[in-house]
């Protein structure tokens, strides 16, 4: 059962239910094998008070939530690969401090937003006043001297795709959706490796991942548990979901 059309297209034998009309549909929902592409607000109920098995995993949505869930577990777990940040309460001494800690330019975020909305080239005061003047949690990091970053796209338990993101038109974003220009070619296996042990150290089964690479060492922004599939190559997206599901639930029937 699906609760996303669009992420869901092509895969056999899954009937889309409106997120909206979920409570209609409790039983067939309990019914089900697996619930595919759940709305965040729909994930504890299917989860926790259901005890449906869910896709994406439910740390994939908990740690894709907002940029600080994200960060703050790879602080801990991987903080070699985390461009310097801080994460406060917007109170005066927290701005004074991140004033205090960065030099312009940096980069700030809302700690909800994708396809490159939302990121604030902050190069003076007045654009950081800006910023804090809208903004309840201050999300703040340096700013890497960077011309391109990769897209690596995790799905199941592999990378299926993975491309550069070249900024040409922009002063600081390379998403695809500000422009950036998509190169395929050159990808180092050492980036890809780090999403690997990433996505599965976290239990993470479906992502984009946002690296970078700075003097031959690799940087991750964040990751989209909803990535756009612009970039995407393999007009098989759907098999990649099925194979992994089907391989889950193997691994889960008793032994003969």
């Amino acid at each position: 059962m699906s609760f996303n059309p669009y992420r869901s297209l092509g895969m056999k034998n899954v009937r889309y239910i409106k997120p909206e009309n979920m409570f209609r549909h409790i039983e067939e929902i309990k019914e089900a094998e697996y619930l595919l592409f759940p709305e965040y607000w729909q994930v504890n109920t299917l989860y926790y008070g259901l005890k449906k098995d869910i896709f994406p995993s439910i740390s994939t949505y908990h740690l894709g939530h907002t940029k600080v869930e994200m960060t703050r577990v790879l602080q801990a777990t991987f903080p070699l690969h985390v461009p310097f940040t801080l994460i406060r309460a917007n109170t005066v001494s927290n701005q004074q401090e991140i004033l205090e800690t960065f030099a312009f330019p940096f980069i700030a975020k809302d700690i909800r937003n994708s396809m490159g909305r939302g990121v604030f080239y902050i190069k003076n005061a007045s654009d950081f006043i800006k910023y804090v003047e809208t903004h309840d949690v201050l999300y703040v990091q340096e700013l890497l001297p960077i011309e391109k970053d990769m897209r690596i796209v995790y799905v199941g338990d592999q990378v299926i795709e993975s491309y550069w993101r070249v900024n040409e038109q922009h002063e600081f974003l390379t998403n695809v959706s500000q422009g950036g220009k998509v190169i395929y070619d050159d990808i180092p296996q050492e980036a890809i490796q780090l999403v690997e042990s990433i996505a599965r150290s976290l239990c993470i089964n479906h992502a984009g991942f946002d690296i970078a690479e700075v003097d031959g060492h690799y940087y991750i922004f964040e990751f989209n548990v909803f990535f756009g599939n612009t970039g995407l190559r393999n007009p098989y997206y759907h098999h990649h979901v099925t194979n992994y599901l089907l391989k889950e639930k193997e691994l889960l029937l008793p032994a003969n």
